[in-house]
């Protein structure tokens, strides 16, 4: 139990039911997890993390993630939708704390009502934050932006949306420029293109830039080109560590309902339960022993960022590492499940149809697993992340 704040007030068992028993319709219908969001607005959850003196609840990073395995648990696209609002807040709420006043309007704004969300991903872009495929060009007052983003989660609701793009043209080389966008601005498009294999409830349409005027008071850092700073890496902890805890939470369910149908399946050639089953037995050691593995992890790399242990450096490598992990033990859980509970996981009425689906996502989030391996093995051998190969 929480010392700062139960987690049953903001995730009551009875709450958690009823997103359980909306999640279905949610990814049959291809619809945005209104009822659900609107039930963690009033419940409290979109303020958990903002800083105690602004009215919030003061949740750290460890504390957050744990609520967020507990959401996906019941509701993965929920939780996995939230955490986009959530990360932003998280992230101005440790710069804050350490003395980094810059994004004090974000802690305000969320505490108001407003909601944050992320353009980030782009098309042919594999290292999000660092580079873009979008431009920023300086104006009298801001930056305009165009550019095409993808996935951006709670299209909806969100009155912030977080992008950054390419300034080419600014003094001493190009930068990358990171801002929020309000909704009301104009020059821009929500095209909804969100028809996907799973998670489908986040609702993460794209988002075509065509010039929108964003104002300097909305800009929160420019930064060279591939560079990163604190605010940087507390971006990939926020969200990284949100998305590796999601997909704890769809292995765990995963693994609850498979030792569940085991225990009553039934066939012609055994003469009790397939638990009995030498190969089942098997199967369900293998998802446990991976089960095992993923918490200790998650929650040892949550903590230190949240006790401010300096790893300099090595923190996106420890970082991408505990959402890698997750993701993939969470995929061959979910695989292991399907195979245990036999064929009526094909069935689109099923919940396991829908966590296989869900499960797959994770691989697509961000750090993908070729650049999780640049970043582990860049670390290990001191060569800096921004580094090109160069053969021959």
């Amino acid at each position: 139990m929480d010392t700062m704040i139960s987690m049953d007030s903001l995730l009551s068992n009875d709450l958690m039911q009823a997103f359980a028993k909306r999640v279905g319709s949610y990814d049959r219908e291809n619809r945005f997890f209104k009822e659900d969001f609107e039930d963690l607005r009033k419940a409290g959850y979109l303020t958990m993390n903002i800083p105690k003196e602004f009215g919030g609840q003061g949740l750290s990073l460890a504390d957050v993630c744990k609520r967020q395995r507990r959401l996906a648990y019941h509701a993965p696209a929920t939780a996995l939708g939230v955490n986009m609002h959530v990360y932003w807040v998280g992230v101005a709420a440790d710069l804050w704390r350490a003395g980094d006043k810059s994004l004090e309007w974000i802690l305000k704004e969320a505490a108001a009502g407003e909601i944050f969300a992320a353009g980030h991903a782009e098309r042919g872009n594999d290292i999000p934050l660092l580079l873009s495929t979008a431009k920023a060009e300086r104006v009298d007052g801001g930056f305009k932006f165009s550019g095409h983003k993808m996935f951006g989660s709670l299209a909806p609701v969100w009155t912030r949306y977080g992008v950054h793009a390419l300034w080419a043209d600014a003094e001493g080389g190009p930068k990358v420029v990171h801002a929020f966008m309000p909704r009301s601005t104009k020059d821009y498009r929500i095209v909804e293109t969100w028809d996907t294999l799973g998670m489908r409830g986040t609702r993460s349409d794209d988002v075509v830039l065509e010039g929108a005027f964003i104002p300097d008071k909305y800009v929160s850092r420019i930064l060279p080109a591939g560079g990163a700073d604190a605010f940087i890496v507390a971006v990939f902890a926020w969200a990284l560590m949100g998305f590796a805890n999601v997909y704890y939470g769809v292995a765990q369910r995963a693994f609850d309902l498979a030792v569940e149908r085991v225990k009553t399946k039934k066939s012609m050639a055994v003469t009790r339960t397939m638990a009995y089953h030498p190969e089942v037995q098997h199967a369900v050691a293998e998802m446990g022993l991976l089960l095992d593995t993923i918490g200790p992890h998650l929650d040892h790399v949550a903590k230190e960022w949240s006790d401010g242990v300096d790893h300099g450096a090595a923190w996106p490598s420890k970082i991408v590492s505990a959402k890698h992990h997750s993701v993939e033990a969470c995929w061959k859980i979910v695989d292991l499940a399907m195979e245990v509970s036999g064929g009526s996981g094909m069935f689109k009425t099923d919940e396991l149809e829908r966590l296989f689906r869900d499960a797959r996502c994770g691989r697509f989030h961000p750090a993908n697993s070729m650049l999780v391996h640049e970043i582990v093995a860049k670390t290990a051998l001191g060569i800096d992340l921004g580094e090109q190969p160069r053969w021959g």
